[in-house]
């Protein structure tokens, strides 16, 4: 599928900040569930079980090397910041994450050890930073990495964190995300 890319410059981006910012900060939702079943593929699921083992059954989300990494088992989008770097709705999976929530997920509101219900599944956020990379300068452009990766981006968030499953279950797209501790 070819896309008309449209990659914003910082001021457009930092116009969309009053909306992320307005997520919900202690319930909010599951928009989008994202399963890489290999490099570069993306499956949209409308229900996934999330495993305290394996993560999102059926994700690549394992290292290069192939060992796990734990405090990078899951990795949660804040889906107003994806929604406005993508511009396009099909574009969103691209941002390589597999939980998009409509939650507030700034350091003030969901710093590391921060439990959320998703469905029948709880995950912890871990103190492991979540960082754009070349793949995301390649698909949302250098303002969108520069953005992400600036004072106020990480303060919010704005490419996500890591997470690891506490509890497994099942999470279906429109499932309430909520903080437990």
């Amino acid at each position: 599928m070819l896309w008309r890319v449209e990659h914003l410059d910082l001021a457009a981006l930092d116009a969309g900040l009053d909306e992320i910012r307005g997520s919900p900060s202690d319930v909010g939702s599951l928009d989008l569930i994202v399963r890489r079943p290999e490099v570069e593929a993306r499956e949209i699921l409308e229900e996934g079980l999330l495993d305290a083992a394996e993560g999102l059954v059926g994700d690549c989300w394992r290292t290069r090397s192939g060992s796990p990494n734990a405090k990078a088992q899951l990795t949660l989008a804040n889906v107003r910041a994806v929604a406005l770097v993508a511009r396009d709705p099909d574009r969103r999976a691209l941002a390589g994450d597999q939980l998009y929530i409509d939650f507030d997920l700034s350091a003030a509101n969901t710093p590391p050890g921060t439990r959320l219900a998703i469905g029948t599944a709880v995950v912890e956020i871990t103190d492991l930073p979540h960082t754009g990379c070349r793949k995301y300068l390649d698909r949302f452009g250098k303002d969108a990495l520069r953005w992400v990766s600036s004072d106020v981006g990480r303060a919010l968030n704005l490419r996500g964190v890591n997470a690891t499953v506490i509890v497994g279950g099942t999470v279906r797209r429109g499932d309430t995300v909520r903080k437990t501790i």
